[in-house]
């Protein structure tokens, strides 16, 4: 083996420029020069680090292994004897300095009573990028706001007069246990909104039973995430699909080693959906950058930062790679966005274990149906041709999740779990670790008063007569307003002048 080459920081600093651009991360010295014009942000933001460690800029958006995935070996300098390198002392801004006078300012934890109150803390306490990016959905931002106004047009039909002194509310989701019938759906880019980043799910799903998807995107690395877990600690993995295949191939059959129990696959993005929140905060940051703008390629850069980690994923995805998928893993195999009834069969019929019905969290086409909505074509479709009830497939459902009660109508419509994201994740932006724990908390006590009321002992009493669905096809149903979801959500801004004496 090679000896590895390590470098100074002022021979790092010699390459600052367009021509020779070395910069750092987490220990190790890159050359970037030919991938300036080829970064989704744009050179601007590589050009601003020419020379210098890019590490803090680089972790909270950029999946770990971005920069070793997108960059030739031979682009891989050596390391960097740390001690050589000059410290840079960061001025703390004005907006940094009231951010954390609101993070000194925060409600106590246990007076969080419900996942909305975790969704208003994190909105003020995360830099705007970080919200722009996790609350951001595509075009109008009609499909993530039904995502939870559907769950108001269906309404309990409770059993009375049952012994309900002991309701259990555990189960198992493609065989294996966990203690709620929800799952911590992926999430990218945890460490925008907290240092540990997805390590704050990990552990906490760990201390109570609660099964964590791991994100492909994630900031933490699948192996650093893998590592925190406590012993027979349960993980899926979500999974977009790479255009280069052995990448994907390698990804999948290292996560089965490491002990993966379900490969849930992202079907419904070929091409990401226009995010315009994520989008108006330009990724690229126009003035802090090197004034560098001759020879620059003709870059996109208001899309994101959401386009700007995404390009490796392959539109070409079709169902007649379901059978490769088989052929390299033994892992359970789900298909993530599923959208309709005839998908679904298709799905069936292709030999998977399972579909999540969802639409990405209104992140993709917008207008696209919810998930709640979905589930009831689907359960007609699947049953006709004898497909449903069946162990060996399971429906699950994600999108606009805030309540216990909403999992209860899920399952009763017939899903056997339902996938949980943007609540855990601002959970952790608020509170860390802690604040994972206690929204876990919060479901249970809700499951435990909900199952008593509707006179449901275990979920296997659920059953489809203890719902009343039969508005949820009518989106024009008048319905009691979600205060506590409508006082979170931020409408959509429009172009804005600027500044003058007009």
């Amino acid at each position: 083996m090679a000896d590895i080459r390590v470098l100074t920081g002022p021979e790092v600093e010699q390459h600052a420029n367009r021509e020779s651009c070395w910069i750092i991360v987490h220990g190790k010295v890159y050359d970037v020069t030919d991938f300036l014009d080829e970064h989704p942000g744009g050179s601007k933001i590589i050009l601003k680090y020419a020379g210098k460690d890019a590490t803090e800029a680089y972790e909270p958006i950029h999946p770990p292994d971005a920069i070793t995935t997108n960059l030739p070996v031979e682009k891989h300098i050596g390391a960097i004897d740390v001690s050589t390198v000059a410290k840079v002392v960061k001025e703390v801004t004005e907006e940094e300095k009231r951010r954390q006078a609101l993070m000194d300012a925060r409600p106590p934890i246990d007076n969080i009573i419900n996942m909305h109150d975790f969704e208003v803390v994190a909105k003020a306490v995360l830099t705007d990028k970080a919200w722009a990016y996790y609350s951001s959905a595509s075009d109008d931002e009609i499909t993530i706001r039904e995502n939870r106004l559907a769950y108001q047009r269906v309404w309990f039909r409770p059993r009375v007069l049952r012994d309900v002194s002991s309701v259990d509310w555990s189960t198992t989701i493609l065989g294996q246990k966990s203690t709620l019938p929800v799952y911590i759906s992926a999430t990218a880019l945890g460490k925008l909104g907290h240092p540990d980043g997805e390590l704050c799910l990990t552990r906490a799903a760990a201390k109570h039973g609660v099964i964590q998807m791991i994100a492909t995107l994630a900031s933490c690395s699948f192996d650093d995430i893998i590592d925190a877990a406590a012993p027979g600690q349960i993980f899926f993995l979500q999974l977009y699909v790479n255009r280069d295949r052995e990448i994907t191939r390698k990804y999948v059959q290292h996560a089965e080693k490491r002990g993966v129990k379900g490969l849930f696959i992202t079907v419904d993005a070929p091409q990401l959906g226009r995010r315009e929140k994520d989008m108006r905060m330009k990724f690229v940051d126009d003035d802090a950058g090197a004034k560098v703008q001759e020879n620059q390629k003709d870059v996109k850069k208001d899309q994101g930062v959401a386009r700007a980690i995404s390009s490796f994923i392959d539109p070409s995805l079709s169902w007649k790679d379901i059978p490769w998928f088989r052929s390299i893993t033994k892992m359970p195999i789900i298909l993530k966005g599923i959208a309709t009834a005839e998908d679904a069969v298709l799905a069936y019929e292709s030999g998977v274990q399972g579909i999540v019905l969802s639409n990405h969290g209104g992140r993709q086409l917008d207008t696209a149906r919810s998930g709640i909505e979905v589930l009831l074509e689907v359960v007609v479709a699947l049953r006709q041709r004898g497909y449903f009830p069946n162990p060996n497939f399971e429906i699950y459902v994600d999108g606009g999740v805030r309540r216990a009660s909403d999992v209860l109508k899920a399952l009763a419509l017939g899903a056997k779990a339902v996938g949980v994201g943007r609540p855990f994740l601002y959970a952790f932006c608020a509170y860390g670790q802690e604040g994972v724990e206690k929204a876990i908390q919060i479901f249970r006590d809700e499951f435990e008063m909900n199952m008593r009321l509707l006179g449901a002992r275990t979920l296997s009493e659920l059953e489809p007569e203890m719902v009343d669905a039969s508005n949820l096809t009518s989106h024009t149903v008048m319905s009691p307003q979600d205060n506590l979801y409508q006082n979170t959500y931020q409408p959509l801004a429009v172009a804005q002048f600027k500044s003058s004496k007009l």
